[in-house]
């Protein structure tokens, strides 16, 4: 089995249980010295047995360090003795007087633009300066710029180069650079990362199984624009693991599902890297737009007018929905008298499915053009959430976000009576709202880690033909099944006039 070296970027004032308690999941860690100052390569050391690397990032390459060309080289070539890598910009390090005094052996030259058509002939210029690593980070503008990454990568062959796009478009590519070129894999230390479309190192270990590398044959994914809080990766690569499938289950941020659609998965782009797509999870506000381009559709996709899991089929596409699968636990309770909250794929393919149930639907929602449609469409009760009370009800099915961020609730609670069933789609870290209410009230509530679990289970075989295994759990889907998630504070005690943090144990 092969392993990626992870690399860990520090960005904060770290401390010791920190970094002593990653040490045996990473290789590398990244010293942001233009965010946090610079840390003595000694006092690292004592704390970490792995190899350091020395960052002194310049605003013109996202960085914070705006000071003399003369003072960053100082600081370059003093690391340079103590840190086993050393980054080097390519636009402005590649000078004989700064390269002579740090050996090939650790320098990490890196070039970044906006252009990802670029990469090959960049890369030739810079091959030209001796290093222990090049590294390739392109801006991703749309979904589809990764490819250009991997494509250099698997032309070249070698295990000294790393390419990929930065940002939430490119988040794919960088997962997948390490299959291909070097076996680096950058991520931050911290839980909470600075940019978006950034993963933490727990989550690379917690949801891709890295730092090993299983055989790669096959990609799943998800495609959406608000992906990256979603356990479905989790979910689906520790599956993969257990059954030994040779696959891997990706993030593809989009802002316009047809041109993912065109250029990633139409165009073929990822068979011809030898790992073709075989299947999709589509989430808002794609589910939509996605029937369109399916080559056939089930029965209730037809009939809700969205799809959330697309799978290969003899070289085309079906479009299915598990969004129905949310009331599984609740059919030996229909018929009921049902309100439905929200009108969007989701909420329509719950409603149509209670609706087959011959329960008495109502479906609610606050913009009426959209609440129309569905009307119309399932042939099903309107009222606009303005109007909407609970009361009378048997279920009530909350089919939006509101309560995912703890940011209130679906409807006006005055009106939901004890004895009601709630389901809320909407899930996070902590109990929505909604879920917290009734439970208060000693009332019932199925809430989306539940829903979650079930719709990953039945896509997870609509998309591979196999058996999720037992061993996926709520607690995955909640990322209380993980043993490294370590929480702790930082002790930096003082910050001096040269940007360099003095630390205690």
């Amino acid at each position: 089995m092969d392993v990626v070296e992870l690399v860990a970027a520090v960005s904060t004032p770290p401390c010791t249980m920190e970094i002593e308690e990653i040490s045996k999941h990473i290789a590398w860690l990244q010293i942001r010295s233009d965010l946090i100052g610079d840390i003595p390569a000694d006092w690292l050391r004592s704390h970490f047995s792995g190899r350091l690397l020395y960052t002194l990032r310049t605003t013109s390459s996202g960085g914070r360090f705006d000071r003399s060309q003369e003072e960053r080289w100082q600081r370059l070539i003093a690391a340079a003795r103590n840190y086993d890598l050393v980054e080097l910009e390519a636009d402005s390090d590649l000078q004989f007087e700064l390269l002579s005094a740090i050996h090939p052996s650790r320098r990490m030259v890196v070039w970044r633009g906006e252009e990802a058509g670029r990469l090959d002939s960049c890369f030739q210029e810079l091959s030209e300066v001796p290093a222990r690593y090049y590294c390739m980070i392109a801006s991703a503008a749309k979904t589809s710029d990764g490819l250009q990454p991997l494509l250099l990568l698997k032309a070249r062959r070698r295990k000294d180069l790393v390419a990929f796009c930065d940002g939430p478009s490119g988040l794919w590519s960088r997962l997948l650079s390490p299959t291909m070129g070097a076996p680096l894999l950058f991520a931050s230390l911290h839980d909470h990362p600075r940019t978006a479309g950034e993963l933490s190192s727990q989550q690379l270990i917690a949801d891709y199984g890295f730092p090993a590398v299983q055989p790669l044959e096959k990609i799943y994914g998800m495609v959406g624009n608000r992906i990256f809080q979603s356990p479905s990766p989790r979910l689906h690569n520790a599956a993969y693991r257990m059954l030994a499938h040779h696959a891997l289950f990706l993030p593809f941020h989009s802002e316009n599902f047809e041109e993912f659609w065109r250029d990633l998965v139409q165009s073929g782009a990822l068979d011809s890297l030898g790992t073709p797509i075989q299947g999709l999870v589509i989430v808002s506000p794609f589910k939509e737009a996605a029937v369109a381009v399916a080559d056939s559709s089930s029965s209730m996709v037809s009939k809700a007018g969205s799809s959330n899991v697309f799978a290969r089929r003899n070289g085309g596409w079906r479009a299915e929905t598990t969004d129905p699968d949310s009331i599984d636990a609740i059919q030996k309770l229909c018929p009921v008298k049902a309100a439905v909250i929200g009108c969007g794929g989701a909420g329509r393919a719950v409603a149509a499915a209670l609706q087959q149930t011959g329960s008495h639907v109502t479906l609610v929602n606050r913009g009426l053009r959209r609440g129309h449609y569905a009307s119309q469409l399932l042939d099903l009760p309107f009222v606009p959430l303005s109007e909407f009370r609970a009361n009378g009800f048997d279920v009530i099915v909350n089919a939006t976000p509101v309560g995912k961020d703890n940011d209130g609730f679906p409807f006006v609670m005055d009106s939901l009576e004890n004895q009601m069933l709630v389901i809320d789609l909407a899930y996070g870290s902590q109990p929505t709202p909604l879920v917290s209410a009734v439970v208060a009230r000693g009332g019932t509530a199925i809430d989306g880690h539940d829903v979650v679990l079930t719709q990953v289970r039945k896509q997870f075989y609509l998309m591979t033909g196999l058996e999720m295994p037992a061993g996926i759990s709520r607690e995955m889907v909640r990322g209380d099944a993980t043993d490294f998630m370590p929480r702790v504070t930082a002790f930096a005690v003082g910050h001096d006039a040269a940007g360099a943090f003095e630390y205690s144990a």
